[in-house]
């Protein structure tokens, strides 16, 4: 086999290969003499029809069939022998196919470029650190006790944090419009899901009070029919209720699932729960400043079929995403070079880290891998049916894995890196 490769500008490769013809002829012959042994063709039994008789009824189909199983066996053969390695598929010419002559194309791809750096020697890394306190704990518990809030029905001015149940109508120069009338609607002042004119507005309202508030609709609001617009809302308003917490007591711990120790019993797991928190924002806020600063110290161009389809792979996750929260597809973006930036990021720290991993020959530890799913599972109701669904597939064990690798990679470059531990409040963290 013949190769000559050109380089077209950056990571771009044209290779030029001849198949030779008595390679190709023996893989013809071959192929036509297993046909042959079940080929069914009118006035012969099956397997009886002499050869030229089949080669004139499946020749044509079977040239081809025999090209294309060639041209890639013979261009992978190629990349190893010239010590290459294709970023994606390779785009194809072949050229005229003529028997009793070498079977000849042409491969156009791109290669991966070399990652001129593999360590932090010298470099500066930020490492934050993070100690849970009680006031840390305390906050906490107060979060939990306003998810549990009930509110109590009082005769006075609404005022943030209380909720209020109204009904309205809108209209836009004295029409009423699709979506602008609501009963029994219910809303937390001050939480800002309204916009800010129609809260202001009931700010100060009471119960059985009657106004009318105009409310200016932003330039971009997703309805064309009211963006930059000024409407009228006739607002009555039914009921107004503070907002009153559960007592911080045993029973309020055994609500959320604290059986033993009452509110102490609480106030542990709390932190505990922060703590596992906090060592996992930790570790990716680490990972990020490694992973950063590790791209920083290798500038290279990256192969554009790679980038192209990360770009679409993130565009198709986000119209998933956006889709499921009831999002219109026609307010999706179609057009994959939003996400290209990132998708750059993600394919550059790709290819370092695969070489990394290589040059260092850096193995996943199954203990590690375990107790980075029991940690995973940890959030979950069942942790021991989490942990067993996870193993179950090879696909989400690998992920575990990969996750195990980057860490075991962050770990190294760290011990190489000039650190600077920063200490931050959990609020600062999270």
């Amino acid at each position: 086999m013949q190769v000559s490769i050109e380089a077209t500008g950056g990571l771009s490769r044209r290779m030029t290969v001849a198949v030779p013809a008595e390679q190709f002829e023996r893989e013809f012959t071959e192929r036509l003499k297993r046909l042959s042994r079940t080929a069914r063709l009118a006035g012969f039994r099956p397997g009886r029809a002499p050869l030229k008789i089949v080669e004139a009824q499946y020749g044509g189909k079977l040239l081809d069939e025999v090209a294309q199983d060639l041209m890639r066996d013979s261009f992978y053969e190629a990349l190893n022998r010239e010590g290459l390695k294709a970023a994606g598929g390779p785009m194809i010419e072949p050229k005229a196919l003529i028997r009793g002559q070498d079977m000849q194309y042409v491969a156009v791809f791109e290669v991966y470029p070399e990652v001129p750096r593999l360590d932090l020697k010298g470099v500066a890394v930020e490492r934050p650190g993070c100690e849970i306190t009680d006031d840390d704990v305390l906050r906490t518990i107060e979060v939990m006790r306003k998810q549990r809030q009930t509110f109590r029905a009082v005769d006075r001015a609404a005022a943030d944090g209380d909720r209020l149940t109204i009904d309205f109508v809108g209209t836009l120069d004295g029409e009423e419009f699709p979506g602008g009338r609501a009963e029994g609607h219910t809303l937390i002042l001050g939480a800002g899901n309204l916009l800010p004119d129609f809260e202001a507005g009931l700010k100060g309202a009471s119960a059985g009070a009657v106004i009318d508030i105009p409310v200016a609709f932003p330039a971009e609001y997703g309805a064309p029919t009211l963006a930059g617009k000024t409407a009228q809302f006739h607002v009555t308003v039914g009921e107004v209720g503070e907002p009153v917490l559960p007592a911080l007591d045993e029973a309020f711990a055994v609500s959320l699932g604290v059986t033993e120790g009452g509110v102490e019993g609480l106030r542990n797991e709390v932190r505990q729960n922060l703590a596992r928190e906090a060592d996992r924002r930790i570790r990716e806020r680490t990972k990020g400043e490694v992973f950063r600063r590790l791209r920083e110290v290798n500038p290279m161009d990256l192969p554009k079929v790679l980038v192209d389809n990360e770009a679409m792979r993130l565009r198709d996750a986000a119209h998933s995403e956006l889709t499921r929260q009831g999002v219109r597809a026609e307010a999706l973006p179609a057009d994959a070079g939003a996400f290209r930036e990132r998708a750059a990021e993600r394919v550059a720290l790709g290819i370092i880290l695969s070489e990394l991993i290589s040059a260092r020959d850096l193995k996943a530890d199954p203990a590690k891998v375990r107790a980075r799913i029991e940690e995973m599972a940890a959030d979950y109701d069942d942790p021991a049916r989490f942990v067993e669904w996870y193993y179950g597939d090879r696909g989400r064990l690998a992920e575990a894995e990969s996750l195990v690798l980057e860490d075991l990679a962050v770990e190294q470059l760290l011990a190489e890196a000039q650190v600077a531990d920063k200490a931050l409040r959990f609020e600062e963290l999270t």
